[in-house]
């Protein structure tokens, strides 16, 4: 049997899939949510088919049909963006002006139904993308608790605010107020919490939304339309289905939207902004392409540094911004790293989902694998090898993960972000060939360095961090915790994301003043006393 062979045989059988993790049926959405009603559409469908592939009894595979998603248009893209700029109101709607109290209860509601749907949306989670259980699951709960702590975060922050300041005679009263209508675009890498990580924030700080879920990872949040529905007031939350090329632009053209918040390609925001007509008015906040390093230096711990960068280079196939996506090994180390990181990848366990341990998954977008071979074969044209036997084999949407070596400037795998199993690995001499890459680079999220020399260490984070906007020490390039800012520098990121760094991208800070006079604090006394501003107010929320 050929490895092409072995790898078609990790493709399931319909009878073979464990009846835990089953679909049902298929997930026909008929209907989106617009102005507090799920509509009804009979007009034309996508079909979405799964990654993951059905084995027939003589070995041929064939694509598996998981569902269909409306097909909406530009006449739907309107209705949803008027519904948003109706509830907003000029920041006159109901959502804009309630109390910080009013607004996490709502959101508390939500997330007691999220949670009763998690099975479902965890299922849906693995057959649309092909990540695996466990992943599934715990992006499903991690994105919970992300909701959990936004919502401690913003009681901290309102009650910190609740407090009127006196400066040379002036009392002011300073708080975090809503942008407006915000267009919310999600990856398919982590279509709930990606996603979760903008909308969460902007609905919370009274902003209304019109959600854009992303192609792949999609029907996943037609088991939470109903929980958006009833927890948050009619217009709040709104989705909009159907190519983006056609129903963005007209969102954008027409100047209501006030922030846009896309995780994706550069090239796809920096077209977007420039459809708005008054581009000084929007405020973006995106998570952008990145081709985040690793430096291994020769006193570096090699059975962490391999441990580390497996993982940060493989984990979910690759398919993370954060992912570590270009290796840099001091020559005098590097056969020792490669006969230690191969042997790793040849552990690796390539499979289903469901399998137990699995950490090579199917690929979600129909053509990855053969993007992946065509950047193995330019890599292989100009002098570099797969170093691992069982690398760079495909079959449908299976892609065996490769090690890359030497990798150098010339070849795609050089600066190109291959978000996928790749992993380009180059030797270096000289620290300040790493240090150059970094620097030339057009993106600039992390890098990871790998030393036991706190000189060489403390030498090396001084430049890196004006290059890159996070350097971790013997450890792999991450997202988490969510309290750290999470950001990017140069083509990498704009605006800055974690808990508390979300809530002030989503908000603007206004305040009330007035001079410090007797009748001054009488009238504001009487505003508070007797409850006639939501603005002005001294109550703490628990």
């Amino acid at each position: 049997m050929t490895k092409i062979d072995d790898l078609r045989l990790l493709f399931p059988r319909a009878e073979d899939i464990p009846l835990a993790y089953r679909l049902a049926q298929p997930i026909h959405q008929k209907c989106y949510l617009v102005d507090g009603e799920l509509k009804a559409w009979a007009g034309p469908s996508q079909k979405v088919y799964s990654p993951i592939h059905l084995r027939d009894d003589s070995g041929e595979l064939a694509a598996l049909e998981i569902g269909s998603y409306p097909l909406c248009g530009v006449p739907e893209a309107e209705d949803a963006l008027m519904a948003a700029f109706r509830a907003y109101d000029n920041g006159r709607g109901a959502w804009p002006t309630a109390t910080v109290a009013e607004r996490i209860s709502c959101m508390e509601d939500f997330t007691r139904k999220m949670i009763a749907v998690r099975r479902e949306v965890t299922n849906l989670l693995m057959w649309e993308i092909g990540k695996g259980r466990v992943d599934s699951e715990k992006e499903f709960d991690r994105t919970v608790e992300y909701i959990r702590a936004t919502i401690d975060a913003l009681k901290a922050q309102d009650n910190e605010n609740s407090r009127f300041l006196v400066v040379e005679g002036t009392i002011g009263q300073i708080r975090r107020t809503p942008l407006g209508v915000v267009l919310c675009m999600g990856p398919y890498n982590y279509p709930l919490n990606e996603t979760f990580a903008t909308l969460i924030p902007a609905l919370i700080m009274g902003n209304t939304v019109i959600l854009k879920p992303p192609k792949f990872g999609l029907l996943l949040f037609q088991p939470l339309l109903e929980a958006f529905r009833t927890s948050f007031p009619k217009g709040v939350v709104n989705t909009v289905y159907g190519k983006g090329a056609e129903v963005i632009p007209l969102m954008l053209e027409s100047g209501k939207v006030n922030a846009l918040t896309l995780i994706g390609s550069s090239k796809v925001a920096d077209h977007l902004k420039k459809l708005h007509p008054k581009v000084n008015r929007l405020r973006a906040i995106l998570g952008l392409d990145a081709k985040n390093a690793a430096i291994v230096l020769p006193d570096a711990d090699i059975d962490l540094a391999v441990k580390e960068c497996l993982l940060g280079s493989l984990s979910f196939n690759g398919q993370r911004c954060t992912a570590l996506k270009f290796l840099m090994v001091h020559r005098s180390i590097a056969d020792e790293f490669l006969r230690r990181f191969v042997d790793g990848l040849n552990k690796l366990t390539v499979g289903m989902p469901w399998v137990e341990g699995v950490n090579i998954t199917p690929l979600p977008e129909p053509h990855k694998a053969t993007q992946m071979q065509s950047l193995v074969d330019d890599a292989i044209s100009k002098g570099a090898r797969v170093m691992n036997p069982d690398g760079a084999t495909k079959c449908a949407s299976l892609f065996t993960p490769a090690a890359i070596y030497p990798v150098m400037d010339g070849m795609r795998l050089f600066r190109e972000e291959q978000f996928g199993p790749l992993v380009p690995i180059m030797p270096f001499d000289d620290i300040e060939t790493a240090l150059n890459y970094v620097i030339t680079s057009e993106h600039g999220q992390q890098v990871s360095i790998f030393s036991s020399n706190p000189a060489q260490i403390g030498e090396l984070v001084d430049p890196l961090v004006n290059q890159v906007s996070r350097v971790n020490i013997n450890c792999q390039c991450q997202r988490g915790p969510d309290v750290f800012p999470f950001t990017g520098r140069k083509d990498s990121a704009e605006g800055t994301l974690s808990v508390t760094d979300a809530l002030r991208s989503f908000s603007i800070r206004s305040m009330i003043s007035a001079k410090a006079t007797d009748a001054s604090k009488l009238l504001i006394e009487d505003i508070i006393q007797n409850h006639r501003s939501k603005f002005i107010n001294t109550g703490f929320v628990f």
